[in-house]
């Protein structure tokens, strides 16, 4: 069993792209089931094989502990890591080839606070991976993009997991989305954009991020998927299948 987690900010296209990859691998033929981590979401677009919210409510916990819905989704998720070995032996019952773990919408909730560490490391499968979603609405000035772009080598050292970058609503950008992929590989193409943009402090202070970025090895390029039209999955999934499988992909 592998275990994928999608990861990202808010509105970032975290549980839409869980769907269309659990779809997808189902459909090549791989047994594949969901792990919906978020405690406060009310719908989701897949079926959850495996729910934190039939082990956390959080309204009895706003009730019981007079929380606020901020206050109770943090109770709820670092009551959720002492659920940890019911969650497990859930996941275990199912035994699926490739659990896909749906973190929280919130996502310095699982990715800041020990529960989430707790829970990445806890969850045993024989190979882990991230990925983190670059919202592609959000990064469409080479100054958010850094700025996304030190959220996700954040996160990656906080979860101290492999991990693939991801640019979601690749429809929603138009020609944008050529800008990004040239930031996301050409650093000094990015820091002529951000002089374009940007001035004193601001280019000052962005320019140092990305180059200790650059040194930490980011410059590795985004894969941009479209969870609309599905366009991008058979090369997200063999980033994935290099990760988890030493590179053997499933049949398209």
């Amino acid at each position: 069993m592998k275990t994928i987690f999608i990861a990202g900010t808010a509105g970032s296209g975290k549980s839409l792209l869980t769907s269309k990859l659990n779809e997808y691998y189902a459909r090549n033929g791989a047994f594949t089931a969901v792990l919906n981590l978020d405690p406060g979401v009310e719908n989701l677009p897949y079926t959850c094989d495996v729910d934190v919210r039939d082990y956390v409510d959080i309204v009895p916990i706003m009730n019981n502990y007079d929380l606020g819905p901020n206050g109770a989704l943090i109770m709820a998720n670092d009551l959720i890591a002492s659920k940890i070995d019911e969650i497990q032996n859930e996941v275990n019952r199912v035994n699926p080839d490739y659990l896909i773990v749906d973190t929280p919408g919130q996502i310095e909730l699982f990715a800041y606070r020990s529960s989430g560490r707790f829970l990445v490391e806890n969850i045993t499968t024989d190979e882990k991976t991230c990925i983190f979603l670059f919202d592609g609405a959000l990064i469409t000035t080479p100054v958010n993009f850094v700025s996304i772009a030190l959220l996700a080598t954040s996160i990656k050292l906080r979860l101290n997991l492999p991990t693939i970058n991801v640019i979601t609503k690749t429809d929603l950008i138009g020609t944008k989305l050529n800008d990004i992929l040239q930031w996301s590989t050409n650093i000094r193409m990015l820091e002529d954009a951000i002089a374009k943009e940007a001035d004193g402090e601001t280019y000052s202070l962005t320019t140092n991020i990305l180059r200790g970025l650059n040194m930490g090895g980011f410059a590795q390029g985004l894969i941009p998927v479209s969870n609309v039209t599905g366009e991008g999955l058979v090369n997200l999934e063999g980033a994935l299948s290099r990760i988890l499988n030493l590179g053997e992909e499933v049949e398209d």
